[in-house]
């Protein structure tokens, strides 16, 4: 073999190499977001606190992750279709929010895909998951239980104050309540 014959040889191994590695990298995660609300009456605050969650474990969007987001904007029956879109387009996760009809759609697109809830309701009763301690399947998540906790705070309101007539909350638009109270 002759010198200027090793040194082409090498010269285009030099070059192919770091496109030969560029092509062997995975590609950036995508993360499918499913809510049944519409992004104009869904708190910003939980869009901004999922980002966070996602920046605190290192994936930052835009950055080293991508996020689509679908919004059913409370037409749950548009939630299957949607759910099968973000199947379609392979996503690594997809994340649902707005109760059970969300995890439930997504629940029914895909077998594969995993999936992340957060719901106020109760996942087992509502047939989202087998059981707390072992979920099943492809979906796993977590539970507020708002509405038992808020038919408890209620009762709990009403031992306080025996003779009570009336009880009213108040609460903000995109947080928990603020003021209970009593009339007798």
């Amino acid at each position: 073999m002759r010198r200027r014959d090793l040194l082409t040889l090498l010269g285009g191994a030099a070059l192919a190499w770091p496109r030969a590695l560029r092509a062997q990298q995975k590609a950036m995660p995508v993360v499918g977001y499913l809510s049944s609300a519409s992004p104009l009456t869904y708190p910003p605050a939980y869009v901004a606190a999922f980002r966070q969650g996602l920046g605190e474990t290192g994936y930052v969007e835009g950055n080293n992750v991508t996020i689509e987001y679908r919004w059913a904007e409370d037409h749950y029956d548009r939630l299957p279709g949607l759910a099968e879109e973000l199947v379609r387009r392979k996503m690594d996760v997809i994340a649902t929010t707005g109760g059970i009809v969300s995890a439930l759609a997504a629940k029914a697109a895909t077998s594969a895909i995993p999936i992340v809830f957060a719901m106020g309701d109760d996942p087992v009763a509502a047939g989202v998951v087998t059981s707390f301690a072992r979920p099943g399947g492809n979906i796993t998540g977590v539970s507020f239980f708002a509405i038992e906790l808020g038919a408890k705070l209620f009762e709990f309101a009403t031992e306080l104050v025996a003779d009570t007539r009336r009880l009213g909350c108040w609460r903000t638009q995109s947080g928990p309540p603020t003021r209970l109270c009593a009339k007798r």
